[in-house]
């Protein structure tokens, strides 16, 4: 771990632009990556926070084949959703860039050149997945299969996301092509490897030495299975047509491997940020007394920890990241959260349904961060943060004293008088807590950094509570000049450290204490006086507001109807019986009727014992239907009807015949029935 260091370069995972920003990204990569890049930033530290869109893999083809568009159309169109996003969420980047420009394809190009001249790469023929019919090599994303490690039998070809297992599209069992369904076949095609086996040593003095007391245990073990397993050459580039150009002859038609161009795309988007404010790019990359750390998912650790330091270490001008603090997953009520589901919150539906509540998510998802263990987000979890936390809690504070000081003395901050022990114990612990974050912050573990905050304001409710200025002030209204003076050094304080995790609160609560943000995060600890005397504080604005249940149960409504719809997509029509003779159809005798009259089976959930006008008779049939249907909403319904279907004897009442059903989209049952008015008695043929 590189102590004291000069600047610091943070990285955040590139998001694809296949789809805009959903609460998984952010809980996972961006909000830690912020806390920690304003942290480092309110401590005068040099810091370069950067990003930028991932926009050549290859769920980019399949989005635009999906959406019958150009690959450029999709990038565009999601670049600037996600853009906007990042920003009205207050992800404060140095710079967001994209792997399309041209700054990026050249680095890339360049980077690619000079392994392949100092003969880093190994040129291979191999076998590769071909469709046939669609005339093509398959990209991994472009194939599915059955996992060889776990059997699951939706395994992508890179990738199973069942199990986690890294692949190879060669390694499923009966690979289809997710572009025309078809069985592919190998076909032989050149390309370049990097050999990883050869940076077996390299990683494990590095990683597994190195790294092993400070690294999280998620990153370290998953690291270690892949270096004891043994590393195999992989190679960077693929047969596609959208991508970076593989700048060698010999390689028409073939573009750079997504994981070879993607991470380099920190490097480019450096490059373009430096240019733009006029400084060098290089010790950002190359300075030893740069701390660099890459904040990603935990599907992402093997190419942030073993294939791109393999590449920089290739390279060899280039500094290794200090930490890689990768999250795990996030899912949504249970459930995974899926893109291509439409199984998530996203985050530009979110802030049409709570305007101005960024904070609100930003904290829920710090406080249930997925920092050891893959956590559930729940609405009504993000109701009770917000409403017993951020409300009751930090809310409530600010507000008593904000209230209280323009109450007793027009906002203007009294003179304290002589400090009790209670006072001198509450702002020497307050003292204590930059300190106490910062420990936290800096070793990535969010979730308590933000507990500590949370304790902050806790310490100023308890001191207000301890202390009733509203009580004291008929008998004592010089010890209250004291007691609102203390009460105010804490709200200053929470103006500062809660910057990182609650900038918008931050910026508005700064805003009610006119202190213009001039406070660094080191003066809540150094400074004896926060907020002077004299000074004038303005008007009460409530920080946060309660979030009522019908709030929530609308987004829990939303879900529903995702499930829904996500179950009628996946129902598969069940496969057609064996063939039957036109005399075997002809036996049936199926007549329009009417449902005249309709009673539950006594004792029998399911049942409805209905009198149904075949045209022919009136007849008793029961049908298993009442846990979809009220007797009193089917009386009158026409129906059709196996007339000659035998008598059989159910709970003692004879059924003589049969109503047709089959189910809708939704699973629901649904009566078949004529579209025009066909009487009674008339045969289905």
């Amino acid at each position: 771990m590189l102590q004291n260091p000069k600047r610091y370069t943070i990285t955040a995972a590139l998001p694809y632009t296949n789809g805009p920003i959903h609460i998984g990204h952010l809980a996972g990569v961006y909000v830690p990556a912020d806390i920690y890049s304003r942290f480092l930033r309110m401590q005068g530290k040099d810091v370069a926070f950067i990003c930028g869109s991932d926009e050549h893999g290859v769920a980019i083809s399949m989005k635009a084949k999906k959406e019958g568009v150009s690959p450029q159309e999709i990038i565009d169109k999601y670049d600037g959703i996600i853009r906007k996003s990042f920003i009205d969420f207050g992800i404060s980047f140095n710079n967001y860039s994209r792997t399309s420009a041209k700054i990026h394809h050249d680095t890339a190009s360049e980077f690619f050149r000079k392994l392949y001249d100092k003969g880093d790469f190994i040129e291979e023929v191999t076998e590769q997945l071909y469709d046939a019919k669609a005339n093509q090599f398959l990209a991994d994303r472009f194939v599915v299969g059955t996992c060889p490690k776990c059997g699951n039998e939706e395994a992508y070809g890179d990738q199973c996301e069942k199990c986690g297992s890294t692949l190879n599209a060669t390694d499923l069992i009966n690979p289809k092509s997710t572009i025309t369904g078809e069985t592919p076949i190998l076909k032989s095609t050149k390309h370049w490897f990097l050999p990883l086996d050869r940076y077996t040593e390299f990683l494990t003095e590095w990683i597994l030495v190195g790294h092993k007391n400070d690294w999280k245990p998620n990153v370290y073990g998953q690291v270690k299975s892949w270096v004891d397993g043994g590393l195999e050459p992989r190679a960077v580039t693929r047969d596609l047509d959208w991508g970076i150009d593989v700048p060698v002859e010999g390689a028409e038609g073939k573009k750079l491997y997504v994981w070879f161009d993607a991470p380099i795309g920190y490097i480019s988007s450096t490059k373009e940020w430096a240019a733009r404010e006029g400084k060098d790019w290089e010790p950002y990359w190359k300075d030893e007394d740069t701390k660099l750390v890459h904040f990603i998912g935990k599907d992402n650790i093997v190419f942030h920890c073993i294939i791109f330091p393999a590449m920089l270490k290739a390279e060899g001008s280039y500094i290794l990241p200090d930490n890689v603090p990768a999250n795990e997953f996030l899912n949504l009520e249970g459930n995974k959260l899926s893109t291509s589901k439409n199984w998530a919150v996203w985050l530009h539906e979110y802030l049409e349904d709570f305007p101005e509540k960024q904070d609100v998510l930003r904290y829920a998802l710090t406080a249930n961060a997925p920092e050891t263990k893959d956590n559930d987000f729940t609405w009504k979890d993000f109701q009770a943060r917000n409403n017993n936390e951020l409300v009751a809690v930090f809310g409530n504070f600010i507000n008593r004293v904000v209230v209280l000081t323009n109450k007793y003395y027009d906002g203007f901050i009294p003179s304290p008088n002589e400090l009790t022990e209670i006072d001198e114990a509450t702002l020497t612990e307050l003292k204590a807590y930059p300190a106490v974050i910062s420990s936290s912050v800096e070793r990535y573990r969010f979730r308590e950094a933000l507990g500590e905050l949370m304790n902050v304001a806790r310490l100023g409710n308890k001191y207000l509570a301890d202390e009733e200025p509203w009580k004291v002030m008929k008998d004592n209204p010089e010890r209250v000049k004291t007691q609102m003076y203390v009460a105010l050094q804490i709200a200053a304080a929470l103006s500062v450290l809660s910057e990182p995790f609650l900038p918008f609160t931050a910026t508005k609560l700064s805003r009610i204490l006119k202190n213009d943000g001039k406070l660094k995060w080191n003066d809540v600890s150094e400074n004896s006086e926060l907020i002077p005397a004299g000074h004038q504080i303005g008007e009460a604005e409530l920080l946060f507001a309660k979030i009522e249940d019908e709030e929530i149960q609308k987004q829990i409504d939303k879900l529903e109807a995702t499930k829904t719809a996500n179950l009628a997509e996946s129902k598969q029509p069940e496969p057609q019986k064996e063939l039957i003779q036109f005399e075997d159809f002809a036996k049936m005798d199926i007549r329009v009727g009417t449902i005249l009259e309709a009673e539950k089976m006594p004792k029998a959930n399911k049942l409805l014992v209905l009198k149904v006008d075949t045209g022919i008779d009136v007849r008793t049939i029961v049908s298993g239907i009442a846990e979809s249907f009220t007797p009193e909403e089917i009386i009158g319904k026409r129906v059709s009807v196996l007339a000659n279907l035998a008598p059989r004897a159910l709970r003692g009442v004879e059924s003589q015949g049969m109503i047709l059903m089959t189910t809708n989209a939704e699973g629901k049952l649904v009566f078949i029935n004529p579209d025009a008015d066909a009487p009674n008695g008339e045969t289905v043929n």
